[in-house]
């Protein structure tokens, strides 16, 4: 440990001085650095298509198929990253921005900053897209970032990372303001979670393993989610076959994402109605389904769902299945299973919907939506640097914004406290 901190100091200590060099950079420096690192992107496209295939190539053999989806990079998932950092780009810049003007009762002028938070480590396993997004987003907002990919994506990390290399020294900013720590050691990872004179924040992503070992090990604050159980609930009111394709869009259309859906609720007032239906469209795809004893009256091939296996994250094509009987069971038994991060009503009745929206303690909830849909690009903030469920500091999708924290301005005319 000891000597990984002797080795990696020197990275942490660099990411600080261009974190402060950072807060000196204007609006328009780091938006044509965004673009910047676009542009050696889709440049270097070619190139690093042929690292991800090196590394899928090398997975195979120990990955699941959703984890392989997540590590793999196609020309369609290079230009939508591309094209989500110009939209990161184009956004506005909130360092410096003032909140929440007033006047103290002594006439002193007093407002809130957006600041930057300074470094932020992100900690990931497979999606290479990731080190792009989180480098463009902490550094729109003035952040430094440290990027620790995941040993499956070192090759693709690696191009990606000369690419970000060479857009900050296109766009005459400090070439250490984002750096990656590509050694696969665990050690290494653990050495930096000491490091608290240097980073500011960790932000983990991957699986539950991987989340709370980052928990356990930091004395940097981390933000974070443990997992994605989300769920969407088909209410009495629901228009069946909105419904039929919302859950069919959150289940199968990327099954190993913490936003796809893994269990489904529905009202035994139209169970009968929709479950077959939907069934027979889930199981076309391949999909897995398990169910209550309920559910297994009106679908008798059903397996039957254990008690554990309501509070699971399968990240793959299986999904349970339970009837209830009111709108209020639902919610209980979201909030009693998820993990707070999203859940979704289909119903036609606004009243349902609304209740729904205020009691469901989940960190994104929809109304007539595929749960899929809890994501930066999609709430328009171009990309995201994670979803955390946490309540403190950010909650949900996290952009630009939620990389900065706020302080007090103060402005007096000689104000001295009587």
């Amino acid at each position: 440990m000891d000597d990984w901190v002797s080795r990696l100091e020197p990275l942490a200590r660099d990411a600080r001085e261009a974190a402060v060099a950072l807060r000196g950079a204007t609006a328009e420096a780091k938006a044509a650095a965004v673009r910047a690192i676009a542009r050696r992107i889709r440049e270097g496209a070619a190139e690093v298509l042929r690292a991800n295939a090196a590394d899928v190539e090398g997975a195979r053999v120990s990955s699941t198929a959703a984890k392989l989806d997540r590590l793999t990079l196609t020309p369609a998932r290079i230009e939508a990253m591309a094209k989500g950092l110009e939209v990161v780009a184009g956004l506005p810049d909130p360092v410096g921005r003032m909140e929440k003007e007033g006047r103290g009762p002594s006439g002193i002028r007093v407002a809130k900053m957006r600041t930057p938070i300074g470094v932020v480590m992100m900690i990931f396993e497979a999606r290479p897209n990731v080190t792009a997004e989180a480098a463009a987003i902490a550094l729109k907002a003035s952040n430094a970032s440290i990027l620790r990919g995941g040993s499956e994506a070192l090759r693709s990390n690696r191009v990606l990372g000369a690419c970000m290399a060479a857009a900050l020294r296109d766009a005459g900013l400090p070439e250490k303001a984002i750096q990656l720590v590509d050694v696969p050691d665990h050690a290494a990872v653990a050495a930096l979670l000491r490091m608290d004179r240097y980073i500011d924040l960790v932000i983990p992503r991957g699986g539950e393993g991987l989340i709370r070992s980052v928990v356990e090990s930091s004395r940097i604050p981390v933000i974070k989610h443990y997992k994605g159980n989300c769920h969407v609930y088909v209410d009495a009111a629901a228009d069946l076959a909105m419904a039929a394709e919302i859950v069919f869009n959150a289940k199968v259309q990327r099954p190993g994402t913490c936003n796809a859906m893994e269990h489904l609720l529905v009202h035994e007032a139209v169970a009968e109605a929709f479950l077959p239906v939907v069934a027979q469209r889930l199981r076309d795809a391949k999909v897995d389904l398990r169910g209550d004893a309920a559910a297994r009256r009106i679908l008798p091939d059903l397996a039957p769902a254990t008690d554990a296996e309501w509070d699971e994250e399968y990240l793959d094509l299986v999904m349970g299945i339970r009837i209830v009987r009111s709108l209020e069971e639902a919610i209980d038994h979201i909030n009693r299973h998820g993990s707070s991060h999203t859940d979704a009503i289909v119903t036609r009745d606004e009243a349902a919907a609304r209740r729904f929206l205020g009691a469901v303690d989940s960190a994104s909830v929809m109304w007539n939506a595929s749960t899929r849909m809890a994501d930066g690009g999609e709430y328009g903030l171009g990309a995201e640097i994670g979803i955390s469920t946490d309540k403190l500091h950010a909650r949900g999708p996290m952009g630009i914004e939620d990389l900065t924290t706020l302080k007090w301005v103060v402005i007096g005319e000689g104000h001295c406290r009587t």
